[in-house]
């Protein structure tokens, strides 16, 4: 089976019959930036445009969604405009100087699409002082991407233009990208045009696979083309010759980029492309699930098993060395650090419809300083899908050594967070459990997201949680996975996590079955440890039956016997360590064990 892939292409024409003196692509942003920072960013990470040119608003830079299918689509970053609790954010630039040009000569172009449009399009407006705006009219499709271009004396000749694109609120969403001024008509003089490219891997396995890259053109056949590309084989349809067709790459090993170039009459266009991840799809995991992270210290999270990644291509979540400590829970396996932008892991689990979802895990923030997100963030949660997320988990800054946290039942602008009441301190470890609970199928807006803080780890669930959040936003149909997320350098901070759990009970995420207690059964020897020669002996003073249970240190159950012999047999088992829990006339103790 393949997995079919879509990618923006970076596309520049050598050559045009304008005049253009500004233009904008938005570069190549890491993952989602505000404004401020994305303008002090370092290239490819920032604006094309400094000084004298000035970006403000409450918008922000994004490299998802990107443009396509309009001649001169660069792809890649583009400025996306949308809303906060229904009301509209805005993309301002000041700065451009059109006081060389007549007002009738300029033109000004840019991409646009509007998702969940709902009859509410973008207000264009313009400005010589940025205090006094007029409108600018203008058409655009109602679906997609498309070119929209203003010309006729509508663009103000001045050495003070200010414009501004201003969402009007509501759930449209907007995104702009390849802003241009020029003096005359936009008309590409290149008649080559790239559609959206396609990659697909030619197998999935866990080894080093291959992928094919397929780019789509129009406008071919006038001209002779030199095609070239740094790895892999060209074939398929010829520009020179046809007038539209598909140009494919076949052989590129897996994890390389390519660079694939076209050149000829008027053109010189070059086409980016990113390796697909071939690798096998990750398989559900069973409720209910401990991970203890027992990993390579200095690993990747989306290297181990059973996580995948849900957004992002750089900035991975890393395995620390050692844990954090909390009584009751045990300190076994490593931790797991993020903080900022980054890539989001997520583990999928069976779907689950009704009752509650539980998780939980040890917290330690080190640091709120440069968080300054004043909605707060949101650094993990439960979804249905990797876009459709609730019972998420936020932390918001009260001062760079204390910080809110807060929940939500469905994941927005963090204006619907319901935040608790104490403060919480950076450096120090506490136990979160949070749960959602799936109401009345046939209700609209039932369900609910508890979040407990330091709840009494082996105790029951308590009657009344830290948060009891009951913001009626739209129900998530199931739920199959829980998630890590690394948003931006002012909205996470630096996170440690360690004894992760996600169960449909209360107490598969709080029980302290893992927890290395002191003996409380008479008389009690485990021997021998380590354990080398597949089996190991109990003996305590009553000699009297027990049930023993052994996990390792992923939380996963590897035996459950009853047994009134001192002799366990674990010679199944790899070496390793071991929890084991042993239970004998109603009193419990838990040992580590070592197999070799």
């Amino acid at each position: 089976m393949k997995k079919l892939y879509t990618l923006s292409l970076v596309l520049f024409a050598s050559a045009a019959s304008f005049a253009q003196f500004y233009s904008e692509s938005f570069g190549t942003p890491t993952g989602t930036t505000l404004f401020p920072a994305y303008a002090t960013g370092t290239a490819p990470a920032t604006f094309d445009n400094g000084a004298p040119i000035v970006y403000g608003g409450n918008a922000d830079v994004r490299i998802t969604g990107a443009s396509s299918g309009y001649a001169g689509a660069t792809g890649s970053g583009n400025a996306f405009i949308g809303t906060a609790a229904g009301v509209g954010k805005v993309m301002q630039i000041d700065g451009l100087d059109t006081s060389a040009y007549n007002s009738a000569d300029l033109v000004l172009s840019f991409g646009m699409t509007i998702s969940n449009n709902g009859g509410n399009p973008m207000i264009l407006e313009q400005s010589t002082d940025a205090t006094n705006w007029s409108p600018i009219a203008y058409t655009a499709a109602a679906t997609g991407w498309n070119l929209v271009s203003i010309g006729g004396g509508a663009i103000e000749s001045s050495g003070t233009l200010s414009l501004r694109f201003t969402n009007p609120g509501g759930t449209a969403q907007v995104r702009i990208d390849d802003i241009s001024l020029s003096e005359g008509a936009v008309t590409p003089a290149c008649s080559l045009i790239f559609g959206t490219v396609a990659k697909s891997c030619d197998a999935i396995t866990s080894g080093t696979d291959t992928y094919t890259v397929t780019i789509p053109f129009t406008g071919g056949g006038t001209n002779p083309y030199t095609l070239n590309v740094d790895s892999g084989s060209i074939g398929g349809d010829d520009p020179t010759s046809m007038d539209s067709g598909n140009i494919v790459i076949t052989g590129i090993a897996e994890g390389t980029a390519i660079v694939f170039t076209a050149e000829g009459g008027d053109c010189n266009l070059t086409v980016n492309v990113t390796s697909p991840d071939c690798t096998p799809a990750p398989t559900g995991v069973t409720l209910p699930y401990t991970n203890n992270f027992a990993y390579a210290a200095g690993a990747t999270l989306s290297a181990q098993p059973d996580w995948t990644i849900q957004s992002g291509t750089t900035d991975e979540i890393m395995v620390a060395a050692g844990n954090l400590d909390y009584t009751g829970i045990a300190s076994v396996g490593n931790s797991i650090t993020f903080d900022g932008t980054g890539i989001d892991n997520a583990i999928i689990f069976d779907t689950q419809t009704s009752g509650t979802v539980y998780y939980s895990f040890l917290l330690n923030i080190s640091s709120m300083t440069g968080v300054t997100e004043p909605n707060g963030g949101y650094f993990a949660g439960l979804g249905s899908s990797g876009t459709n997320f609730g019972a998420t988990l936020w932390s918001k800054a009260v001062s760079d050594t204390s910080f809110n946290l807060g929940t939500e039942v469905r994941t927005a602008s963090g204006t619907n967070t319901s935040w608790a009441a104490d403060t919480y301190q950076t450096g120090q470890t506490y136990f979160a459990v949070l749960g959602y609970t799936f109401g009345d199928a046939a209700t609209a807006s039932d369900d609910t997201v508890n979040l407990w803080i330091d709840p009494t780890v082996g105790g029951a669930q308590p009657a009344t949680s830290t948060i009891g959040d009951a913001h009626t936003g739209a129900d998530l149909a199931s739920i199959n996975r829980f998630f890590f997320r690394q948003d931006s350098a002012t909205e996470t901070p630096g996170i440690q996590i360690d004894a992760l759990r996600i169960g449909t009970t209360w107490e598969s995420v709080t029980a302290s079955n893992l927890s290395i207690k002191d003996n409380n059964i008479a008389g009690l020897k485990v021997y021998p440890n380590p354990v080398s020669n597949g089996t190991f002996f109990i003996e305590t003073a009553a000699n009297a039956e027990k049930a023993v249970v052994v996990y390792d240190v992923l939380g996963k159950q590897v035996v459950n016997t009853t047994t009134t012999t001192n002799a366990i047999n674990v010679s199944n088992l790899k070496g390793g360590v071991y929890i084991v829990k042993i239970t004998e006339n109603g009193n419990t103790a838990t040992r580590k064990m070592v197999i070799k």
